[in-house]
């Protein structure tokens, strides 16, 4: 998974695949956070953010993923980039309200 990530990297951007459905750093970090592994996906999806820097699913792993690793600070920034950029959504998705959960504890 990591070589088709760094292949995915080194490949030219086209206008055309922009809007990839899931990046494979992205879904690098996601089987990495599913291992708890919680230290390797927080790279993984702090790279991905770097080329599309508002992707739900990155900044909610990214976050995940500091939570997990036990960097409260990192969590907080990445789960209030999450909310704000979900701010007008009206969903139970689950990352959205393990953000808002965690954002609610002191």
């Amino acid at each position: 998974m990591r070589e088709a990530a760094d292949r995915e990297d080194r490949t030219e951007k086209h206008v055309a695949m922009e809007n990839r459905l899931s990046p494979m750093r992205e879904l690098l970090g996601a089987l990495l956070l599913e291992a708890k592994r919680p230290a390797e996906p927080a790279r993984e999806f702090e790279m991905s953010l770097r080329t599309t820097p508002y992707r739900f699913r990155s900044l909610a792993g990214a976050g995940q993923a500091a939570d997990m690793s036990g960097d409260r600070a990192r969590a907080r920034i990445y789960y209030q980039r999450l909310v704000a950029l979900a701010r007008d959504a009206d969903s139970a998705r689950p990352a959205l309200t393990r953000a808002r959960e965690f954002l609610a504890t002191p």
